[in-house]
């Protein structure tokens, strides 16, 4: 990825166009199913009585092939299960390679309980959404082809607690936007940020004790959220919190309720950038004191990213993420080449607003720069892109025909 320094600007310009006029190419159309399912009985999963009294049981014996979980149901006891990947078109078509389309798509979303929507001024075009406002975004954007979510709630201080209990509540926003997408868009992706932070009076992604942030008290309280989301109907779920080990039991808690079919979206890269700030005026999640650094990674440390990528693969993730993104390119390439995992980057907050207060001035166009910086984190690696360009992005594709 070496460039001239003494390279023209007309040069760069064209070969951004060629890349991107052969990485957004068409997607294949949609093909219609027969719902032969439709009539079916709901298949007990327990497997009991369906055959004659002594036939083999697989659940059974010194060295059963199956276990049961809580729910008594037949259960293989396997964290890393590839079918996640492949469960339906939307998801298939987010995982597959080379090649850049809204399926590829993670659109942010910030919601607050309100009745009305606040622009985020460190963000221009971002808004903190009122729930029907949200919906209605979903609907714009899934119209466009982007089919895939990540919710961010803006919680009152008065619902904030060091221990963070808010973030398992089955009736807080995220679960009721969980609830309200699924129901209206139910082939859509619903993924959740799985950490603390919203939820913390003081601003940390973990419980605070003696001004350190612990970490196995805190995944605790992470298993309830992770577990309480995929109640909601959550199809991914997404730890950003950065604490050693939670992977593995964020996997064993979904497992043991019956959830082996949600994904885990780990933050596996996530650096303690300066590129932040913006996403934190959204949420008003600004650290109470200190910083992140005793948690997440340190920007001048590259290898320790095989690290982490080797224990969230090894514990149960199904994708492994880069944030930030285009600060972060070697990062995303180093995970590419070391993991049969996908790999997502985060266009983060602060990206977006350089490009933001950059076009707004003038000194850049912003449909070549955004379409050029999707395929950058496509060309270095990265299968899935979150960006808060998502529907605007796919907008542009449509309208130049490549998708």
């Amino acid at each position: 990825f070496e460039f001239s320094t003494t390279m023209k600007f007309s040069a760069v310009l064209l070969a951004a166009l060629a890349t991107t006029a052969c990485a957004f190419a068409p997607g294949a159309r949609p093909v219609t199913k027969t719902a032969l399912f439709q009539n079916m009985d709901p298949v007990d999963k327990t497997m009991k009585g369906i055959d004659d009294e002594g036939a083999f049981d697989p659940t059974s014996g010194a060295n059963p092939a199956l276990t049961r979980n809580n729910n008594d149901e037949v259960w293989v006891q396997q964290r890393a299960r590839p079918r996640r990947n492949r469960k339906n078109a939307a998801m298939r078509g987010m995982v597959r390679e080379c090649i850049v389309t809204p399926n590829n798509f993670i659109y942010p979303l910030f919601i607050h309980d309100e009745d009305f929507n606040t622009e985020i001024p460190s963000m221009p075009g971002c808004e903190r959404h009122s729930l029907d406002s949200m919906l209605k975004e979903v609907g714009e954007a899934f119209e466009l082809g982007v089919k895939t979510f990540v919710l961010f709630p803006k919680v009152p201080d008065e619902l904030k607690t060091n221990l963070g209990v808010e973030a398992y509540n089955p009736e807080g926003i995220v679960h009721r936007a969980i609830r309200m997408i699924k129901e209206k868009y139910p082939d859509s992706i619903v993924c959740t940020d799985v950490a603390l932070d919203p939820y913390s009076d003081q601003g940390h992604d973990g419980i605070v004790e003696g001004g350190k942030i612990i970490n196995d008290a805190t995944i605790n309280q992470l298993c309830k959220q992770a577990v309480s989301q995929a109640r909601a109907g959550a199809d991914v779920v997404a730890p950003s919190d950065m604490m050693d080990g939670r992977v593995k039991a964020i996997r064993d808690a979904l497992d043991s309720e019956g959830f082996t079919d949600v994904s885990i979206l780990a933050y596996t890269a996530k650096y303690a950038s300066a590129y932040y700030g913006p996403f934190r005026d959204a949420l008003d999640s600004h650290p109470g004191f200190g910083d992140k650094k005793t948690y997440q990674q340190d920007p001048a440390n590259g290898r320790e990213a095989l690290i982490e990528a080797a224990l969230d693969a090894q514990e149960g993730a199904d994708m492994l993420m880069v944030k930030p993104g285009m600060p972060y390119l070697d990062v995303i390439r180093r995970l590419k080449d070391n993991s049969p995992l996908p790999i997502a980057a985060y266009h983060v907050s602060g990206e977006y607003a350089m490009i933001k207060a950059a076009c707004e001035r003038g000194w850049l166009e912003e449909k070549d720069v955004v379409l050029e910086t999707l395929t950058c984190f496509k060309r270095a690696g990265a299968d899935i892109i979150l960006t808060y360009y998502a529907k605007q992005a796919a907008q542009w594709i449509k309208d130049d025909g490549l998708y």
